[in-house]
Parts: structure tokens; sequence; C-alpha cells
């Protein structure tokens, strides 16, 4: 579960991109109860999403010709500029280099050796999400990746993370990651390896968030009659909780957790 997000290196901002703005919100309206508030006309349709008067990240139009519906993942650093000449060196490419936002914040956009998308965000006025852990809002992130070694090199070198090998059987490995120095306290997600079939089946990289929920087959049943795919049906996570794996109506792959409480 995430604890900080104000470590360099750790998750700390997460958005959307959708085709269609509105009836996105109305879907994730229903399933969490989140509200929008535009950043305004100067934004382009970008808006904030938030729960309980905090904010819990960001929906915005895709921007790019041929884009698909994602989450984004935002890593937090303190010099842009440094971490894309980092992500270059280490085999990783540029997709936007940073730019300011009016006075929130700095950000960048890359892509790891794998082809799974980031971005990072040097703070400014705006530090980061407002809330995490609670129901409907995010608790951890995950990589789905072609590459399990590559990808823990490459964060590794960009981001400085420290990984964490964990077991699942019959020869399965779940690497745990976060920033350094943090232990722990700061772990804020999991980097998986695709099986073969999955490759064989044409799966690529992709980062995807799990947000919090009281009810894992209640909210993944809402999100079905919402209008969203089940990709993976609630099942347990020994030690960690029960999770389900959904893509949105436009295509967002997105996971729920009601974790494990000791």
């Amino acid at each position: 579960m995430l604890t900080s997000t104000q470590v360099p290196g750790g998750l700390n901002w997460l958005d959307l991109g959708t085709p269609d703005i509105d009836a996105a919100v109305a879907f994730y309206s229903g399933l969490f109860g989140w509200e929008f508030q535009s950043a305004g006309p100067e934004a382009g349709g970008y808006g904030f999403l938030r729960k309980g008067g905090r904010t819990l990240g960001a929906v915005g139009p895709l921007t790019d010709e041929g884009a698909s519906s994602a989450w984004t993942v935002y890593f937090r650093t303190v010099d842009a500029d440094a971490t894309a000449k980092a992500v270059e060196q280490a085999g990783g490419t540029v997709r936007f280099p940073p730019m300011e936002v009016f006075t929130a914040g700095r950000m960048a956009g890359f892509t790891d050796p794998t082809g799974a998308e980031f971005a990072v965000w040097e703070p400014g006025d705006t530090d980061g999400v407002e809330i995490v852990n609670e129901p409907g809002s995010v608790s951890w992130i995950e990589l789905y990746t072609t590459d399990a070694a590559a990808v823990e090199a490459f964060y590794g070198s960009v981001l400085s993370w420290e990984t964490r090998d964990m077991p699942m059987g019959e020869g399965l490995v779940y690497v745990i990651a976060g920033p350094a120095g943090g232990g722990e306290r700061t772990m804020h997600g999991g980097i998986m390896q695709l099986p073969q079939a999955n490759l064989d089946a044409g799966s690529t990289s992709e980062w995807h968030p799990y947000f919090e929920v009281e009810d894992c087959e209640a909210t993944a049943a809402r999100a079905q009659e919402l209008g969203a795919a089940v990709i993976i049906p609630a099942m347990d996570a020994p030690g960690v909780g029960r999770i389900a794996m959904l893509l949105d109506p436009f295509g967002a792959a997105f996971a729920v957790i009601t974790s494990a409480r000791a």
C-alpha cells in the first residue's frame, strides 16, 4: 500500500486520457463517487478528479494521434530535465520533453525500454495527489511487462528504485518496487513478467493503477453494469487482499482491491 507521495521516485500523480471526458467522468463517478473539477478553459478540457474535497488524480482528452485510452502514472522528480537525460541513457525514450504546466509544476513523458508509458512530475504549486489508500483512491500501481529484468534495471537507474522479489509459485516472481532508502514504507508498486502465452497473444507492456474498494466483487459487478469489461474476475491474492482487473468503457485498464487488514 502507498504510504507517501512525496518521496523522489515515488508515485505522486495519475491521470486518465480518454476520448470522451464527460462519459468517463460519469463512469468513474458512478463507480467510485468521484467528482470532476475543471482546471479552467486554458487547460483544454483537463480537470481534477476529487473525492471528499481532496484530489486523487485527473482526466483529460487524448492528444496524440492514434492514442488509446489509458491511465498514466507519474513519479516525483526534483529535476525533470535530469530525469529525461537519465531515461535516454538507460534505453528509454522521451515522448514529450519537460514542460511547464502554468505554475503547478513541470512534467515530462517517457516510454520504458519495453514500451510502457509513464511520466514524471516536478512539483511547483501542485504537490501531488491528496488522498491514497482510502476507498475510491489509488493504493497500488502495477507494471505488466514483456521483460521484467530489463525494466527493473531501467527504473532502478532512472528513478533509484529498490526492488524485492516475491515468489508466487509455479516459477513466477512478483517484483515489489519503491524509492531507495524507504524500505517497505515507500514501496508503491509491482512489476509482473507477462507469461509466454500472453506474449504470444500480442500483449504489450503497460502500467495500471489499483483503486481501493470496500467490496471487490460488488465493485466489479457495478463496473460491468456501467459498461466496463472484466479481464480478471475477483480473486484472492494471499496476504494482499481480493483483486479484480477491469477495462473501462473506453479500454483503459485498472484494477480494484479490497486490501487484507492485519
